[in-house]
């Protein structure tokens, strides 16, 4: 696995990490991390849409015309799916389960799929760590400009200092994960990804076995 640079959060270099193959190297299976994205967004449907059937508009209790002798096709209820203020066909109701599932092995697989993604596109940043001072928005923006980061950022720490979080919750575009709560969604949503050394052994830890 080739080396890549640890950077401080100036963005200057200060030492070289070589990175897990079996981690961060692997020939990416775009057929796990499609069922990945499938399985997180379903988890994500509240699966409260309704319709309401002919049984449960209002109205409709009388029959519109006598069944014979006026030249129309029979009807027996106002309510019918096609009439206007009829009662909907087929639509969804409250009590659709849209889970899915994925065995340990493929989730397993797609999240370091994901990873060797972020290696090959040149979209990972490694930092030797990530401590600030306050909880100001402005020094966390001042982190950003300093490692040049823009549009959709996923920063991974080891542990979640309660700095970091404050000063980065008003950004739309940054999310703060710890190493045991990064995702296959989370990491593709992101055009940049950094990671801190210690995350980075944690996240090894982990996933170093096939």
């Amino acid at each position: 696995m080739k080396k890549l640079n640890v950077v401080n959060v100036k963005g200057e270099k200060v030492s070289d990490i070589t990175l897990n193959e079996k981690v961060w190297g692997i020939e990416p299976n775009d057929a796990v991390i499609y069922d990945a994205v499938r399985l997180a967004r379903n988890a994500e449907r509240q699966g409260t849409a309704d319709t309401k059937t002919r049984s449960e508009v209002s109205g409709g209790g009388a029959k519109p015309w006598r069944q014979k002798g006026t030249g129309r096709a029979r009807q027996g209820s106002t309510r019918a799916p096609h009439w206007y203020h009829g009662g909907v066909v087929f639509g969804p109701h409250p009590d659709r389960n849209y889970t899915t599932k994925q065995n340990r092995k493929e989730r397993r697989l797609a999240l370091k799929s994901t990873l060797s993604y972020k290696v090959i596109e040149s979209e990972l940043i490694i930092v030797d760590d990530i401590k600030l001072t306050s909880n100001k928005a402005k020094e966390f923006k001042d982190l950003m400009t300093d490692l040049k980061l823009d549009k959709n950022i996923l920063i991974v720490v080891n542990e979640l200092d309660e700095n970091l979080i404050l000063a980065s919750r008003n950004f739309r575009n940054v999310i703060v994960l710890a190493a045991d709560e990064i995702n296959v969604l989370d990491i593709i949503s992101a055009d940049k990804m950094v990671v801190t050394k210690d995350a980075v052994k944690a996240i090894e830890e982990v996933l170093n076995y096939e």
